[in-house]
């Protein structure tokens, strides 16, 4: 089968679309003909070996795990034998192992578990592949962190990645007030996503507004706990969801601790955190999806052929919604 490998860490120039051998499904685990898979950040992070720190996991010369990807839909080709809730054919998105082939296992790695759940029928597989890591980030971000209500005014920074697009649709069936923060080129995009109101960063410093809101979810990483405190309500609640790809890890640390330390004096909270992945989320993003409440914004698509293509754009930082790799036919 085909299959998109990483022989070695580096930049998307390592990647190499090969033959390699059909895996087989453990006891537990399901084997996906794959139909769509999408690009994380986390998976060229993973490429490029993570901090140095990460390489005890990811493999100190080589990498450990050489097949990229981990949003996932497609039908299921064969199941283990302790396997009861899939049948062959059955339509599923969530979570795998090497998702960028034309086909993977369910397999759990590097800490993230793996999930699988039926895909809604109205709902098409590129749809559903763009769901899962992107998705469930900002569905926990502002349920589970931020305790979004209906009513609330909420601040999405980066509004047209992503998570957040997702998250300004999840904010809106929520009942929220969402505003947007994104370039002069995504202002329509993420208008015509539900965003109430929408901001230019070219134009107007967010943090200096004289709006206030009970949640501000940051995608981005661009500007400190301090300033976003000012725009912020008094018990208001600040989630931090993403980092710029450029910033070491020691300063990205470094500011996050001062950040924490911060929180415990003023009266906003701050939370940070990376997501979770769960059958019960997951069905959650289906239903959510299969109503029309939350339609992935997909930018590009990309055949397993032009891997390397779609690690450069989604390198860039200029995608707008998810990138959608497919296999070649």
């Amino acid at each position: 089968m085909k299959a998109v490998v990483y022989p070695n860490f580096g930049s998307p120039d390592v990647l190499e679309c090969r033959d390699i051998e059909k895996p087989t499904p453990g006891d537990d685990e399901v084997l996906i003909k794959v139909r769509a898979a999408s690009i994380n950040p986390l998976d060229w992070k993973l490429m490029k070996g993570g901090p140095f720190i990460m390489r005890l996991l990811l493999g100190l010369g080589k990498p450990k795990l050489k097949r990229p990807g981990v949003d996932v839909a497609g039908e299921v080709e064969a199941v283990g034998k302790n396997v009861t809730q899939f049948k062959p054919g059955d339509p599923v998105f969530g979570t795998c192992y090497g998702a960028f082939a034309e086909y993977a296992t369910s397999k759990s790695v590097t800490g993230m578990k793996s999930a699988l759940v039926a895909k809604p029928d109205n709902v098409t597989f590129e749809q559903a592949a763009s769901a899962p890591v992107a998705a469930l980030t900002a569905l926990q971000g502002l349920r589970d962190k931020a305790r979004i209500e209906t009513g609330q005014k909420v601040l999405v920074n980066g509004a047209a990645g992503g998570v957040g697009t997702f998250a300004v649709q999840i904010g809106k069936s929520f009942g929220a007030n969402v505003t947007g923060v994104c370039s002069t080129r995504n202002v329509d995009l993420v208008r015509s996503i539900g965003a109430d109101q929408v901001i230019d960063y070219t134009q107007q410093d967010c943090t200096k507004s004289s709006q206030r809101y009970e949640v501000v979810l940051d995608c981005v990483g661009n500007h400190s706990f301090s300033e976003w405190r000012r725009v912020l309500n008094p018990k208001g609640i600040f989630v931090g969801v993403g980092a710029p790809p450029d910033v070491p890890l020691s300063r990205l640390l470094a500011g996050l601790i001062g950040a924490l330390v911060q929180s415990v004096f003023v009266s906003q909270k701050l939370a940070v955190f990376m997501a979770r992945v769960n059958e019960q989320d997951l069905t959650t993003l289906g239903e959510l999806m299969a109503t029309g409440k939350v339609t992935p914004v997909i930018d590009r698509r990309y055949r397993l052929s032009e891997a390397r293509d779609a690690f450069l754009y989604m390198e860039a930082g200029h995608a707008r919604g998810k990138v959608v790799i497919t296999p070649e036919d």
